[in-house]
């Protein structure tokens, strides 16, 4: 890698931060583009884009992060390759630091040249965590349903969003549709179809999206989960996820893309 190269630069610390140029944006240019301590810091690459390089620099958990942005905020900005790169580039990072040492046999783990892995000398290798999670937006006439959560609560002005939850061992995507929408709401469903998926690196989900139709049921939410839920009109929506995320795609897809 020469100093004159020309790349995207990736330099993550703390909890879901990233450091940003004056823009807002991922840093682009050579080396010159960063702060001057990090001019000649081991980068690692691992990815490109629009034909550029992607490296990559954690600096840990204790970083002194006083100059970076939480990763939602590329995408609040509508900066979706920057987004998706910086979600993977912290998944690769949180997979580095959560792996140091073998689940085996306890010896210190090292990179593998060949491949995004990491292995000990009794040759175990481990790869990136990845959690399939579903989504699902259920359609009940004209209306969606929509749940505001409890870890992200704010009494002023709650934003609601679609079910979620994590895939179960034994289970396929569909069968986790129908139980996480019963478990959370209380609701039955049928005509479970898949729409989409996104990287979520909140920590290293994979969510798939679907949607879904009202069968039967009286909302009655899970306390330790949600807050509240109901179903909600076109004309009548609460704060809702922001653009470019698949929540809000779902949503779109059962009101109108005019959501």
């Amino acid at each position: 890698m020469s100093s004159t190269e020309q790349a995207r630069w990736f330099v993550l610390g703390g909890d879901h931060l990233v450091l940003l140029d004056t823009q807002g944006q991922i840093p682009q240019g050579s080396r010159e583009c960063l702060p001057p301590p990090l001019q000649e810091a081991p980068f690692e690459r691992f990815d490109d884009w629009d034909g550029e390089p992607c490296y990559l620099l954690d600096l840990g958990e204790d970083a002194d992060t006083q100059a970076m942005a939480g990763l939602r905020q590329l995408m609040v900005a509508g900066d979706e390759e920057g987004f998706r790169l910086a979600g993977r580039a912290w998944q690769l990072a949180t997979f580095r630091r959560s792996h140091r040492f073998c689940g085996e046999c306890g010896a210190p783990m090292s990179p593998k040249a060949e491949e995004w892995a990491l292995g000990c000398q009794r040759g175990h290798l481990v790869y990136p965590r990845i959690s399939p999670c579903i989504i699902v937006a259920v359609r009940k006439g004209p209306a969606v349903l929509l749940a505001a959560h409890r870890r992200h609560y704010q009494a002023e002005d709650p934003m609601y969003t679609v079910l979620a939850g994590f895939v179960e061992a034994g289970e396929n995507l569909e069968q986790c549709v129908a139980r996480e929408v019963f478990e959370e709401s209380g609701i039955r469903v049928d005509n479970i179809r898949y729409v989409a998926s996104q990287p979520w690196p909140f920590p290293h989900s994979l969510m798939m999206g679907f949607t879904a139709d009202y069968l039967s049921g009286e909302i009655k939410v899970q306390d330790e989960e949600l807050v509240a839920a109901d179903f909600f009109e076109a004309n009548a929506l609460p704060r809702l996820p922001p653009q470019g995320t698949i929540a809000r795609r779902l949503i779109a897809l059962c009101l109108g893309d005019g959501v």
